[in-house]
């Protein structure tokens, strides 16, 4: 998993409640366990006139104008701020896949459906609750504003816009450790690989009969 450290970025606002996993990317695309590949996807029944399949050359599809993330201003942006209950719905892990894919590090909101607030942090995507009045604000600031960027320190647990207003966010300090380090369940467990060896040696020493 990549560290995360800070992030300095162009923000989007996606000005809805309630958004869920199957909006974020529709089932027919989830046929694939890789975790690449899901951006081009995201948020398809939006940002697309026409049916999308898995398959299909975006190229030769037709782009929503009205939707947020088609606007030219706010191509390349790494942090979405949105609102309540961000993620709700089943709890497919390629919702945070596609939005990491696409391009996004930080998602903020005044709050997450659970499953997919945990599903962030396994593959380092970090999902921000901020108070529903911030959020608000940082809307109409970035709606406002082209080429507004928003400034996160994770160390610090910020929140920095343009005009240097702070505000601090909560993260657990295992979440945050691992963010920071860029460990994944599976980078937790490599780094007990020597005990785990000493572990299968004894196991193999002591009941043989088991590696038969």
């Amino acid at each position: 998993m990549k560290k995360f450290t800070s992030c300095d970025g162009l923000a989007v606002p996606l000005d809805r409640s309630n958004i869920d996993t199957d909006a974020i990317i529709p089932k027919q695309f989830l046929k694939s366990i890789k975790r690449s590949g899901f951006g081009q996807n995201l948020f398809d029944e939006w940002r697309f006139l026409d049916t999308g399949a898995p398959g299909k050359e975006n190229l030769q599809r037709r782009l929503n104008p009205d939707f947020v993330l088609n606007f030219p201003r706010y191509q390349g942006a790494s942090i979405l701020v949105t609102r309540d209950n961000f993620g709700c719905g089943s709890s497919r892990e390629h919702a945070p896949w596609a939005l990491q894919d696409y391009g996004f590090e930080v998602i903020i909101a005044p709050s997450f459906a659970d499953i997919f607030f945990n599903n962030c942090f396994k593959i380092g995507l970090l999902p921000i609750v901020l108070d529903s009045n911030v959020v608000e604000k940082l809307i109409v600031q970035i709606q406002a504003t082209e080429g507004y960027h928003l400034t996160v320190d994770l160390a610090a647990q910020t929140v920095t816009t343009p005009s240097k207003e702070c505000y601090y966010f909560d993260i657990d300090s295992f979440r945050k450790h691992c963010l920071i380090n860029g460990l994944d369940e599976i980078g937790l467990t490599l780094q007990h690989s020597d005990k785990i060896k000493l572990f299968e040696q004894k196991r193999q020493s002591e009941q043989p009969w088991l590696f038969i």
